[in-house]
């Protein structure tokens, strides 16, 4: 063997990407999840909900096109890939409109508790120990007084927010489809579906978006929110999706109603009850006790 095998037999290094502990891609894309939210709830006084929701996907559908363009691996796809892409981009952009309507009417950490009701169902079809199913029944009780230490507000709020919790669930099982390609593969599936939302949103939140197009302060404000609710948290969540089993992602979900929660004080100024502090508590004891499976 001469020299060159030597070299052509060693393994190249790894990027610092896969390098990266993927629970740390999740705890990024969960603090992002919110912070962006929390933003656009500050907007709603000057945009109406679906106007802020389309800045958002509008905003990161530039960004993604710029970045990646997409079409060009779209176009490689098989049917059935195609259609999971055309999925994700509809559950997107429904979810993102019913996530800023259920905003308007209910606290950031109530609509972040609900969220998770879909998602843990998902964790409890995948938990196959003793030890993962006793966490997720820690963190059920932590969701539950999350979700009644708030039970008031407009009936409607809650509509919204459960769909949204619905909404939410596809694109966790699309997202983990679409990653099953890798981290790579799975940002330009991602990328597709990002512009296929900003078609399908386009008849639902255009017009209310129209009043910042002449307003630089809250066009700058829309962007910023589409930065951090779509593009940083969804780029992390395909690094995560890509090295986590699909029930392990799920439950670490629970981190999420006590983000919203953390992130509704400091931004909001929503202070939560000693009932909720406590439902979160049993939300992040709950993710400590799980154990990912191999």
């Amino acid at each position: 063997m001469n020299m060159n095998d030597n070299i052509s037999a060693t393994p190249a290094p790894a990027k610092l990407t896969d390098r990266l502990p993927p629970h740390l891609y999740f705890v990024i894309s969960a603090f992002f999840h919110y912070l962006g939210p929390a933003f656009a709830v500050l907007l709603f006084v000057r945009v109406e909900p679906l106007g802020v929701a389309w800045l958002r996907i509008a905003t990161a559908a530039i960004i993604f096109a710029i970045w990646r363009r997409p079409w060009r691996f779209f176009i490689l796809l098989d049917t059935e890939e195609r259609w999971i892409v055309v999925g994700l981009g509809v559950a997107l952009a429904l979810m993102n409109a019913t996530f800023y309507l259920a905003l308007a009417h209910l606290p950031l950490g109530t609509v972040g508790a609900m969220e998770f009701l879909g998602p843990i169902g998902l964790a409890a079809y995948g938990m196959r120990t003793t030890r993962n199913i006793g966490a997720l029944l820690v963190a059920i009780c932590g969701v539950y007084i999350l979700t009644n230490a708030r039970f008031e507000g407009a009936a409607i709020g809650y509509f919204y927010a459960f769909a949204n919790c619905v909404l939410f669930l596809i694109y966790i099982v699309l997202g983990h489809r679409i990653a099953g390609k890798g981290a790579a593969g799975g940002i330009d599936q991602l990328g597709m579906a990002m512009l296929i939302a900003l078609a399908v949103s386009l008849p639902i939140g255009f017009s209310d978006a129209a009043v910042a197009f002449t307003v630089p302060e809250l066009l700058g404000a829309g962007i910023v929110v589409g930065v951090c609710s779509s593009v940083i948290p969804y780029v992390c969540d395909q690094f995560a999706m890509a090295r986590l089993p699909r029930a392990s992602f799920a439950l670490m979900l629970a981190l999420l109603p006590a983000t919203a929660t953390v992130i509704g004080v400091v931004v909001l100024r929503q202070f939560p009850t000693p009932a909720e502090l406590a439902g979160v508590a049993l939300v992040v004891i709950g993710v400590g006790l799980h154990q990912a499976e191999k």
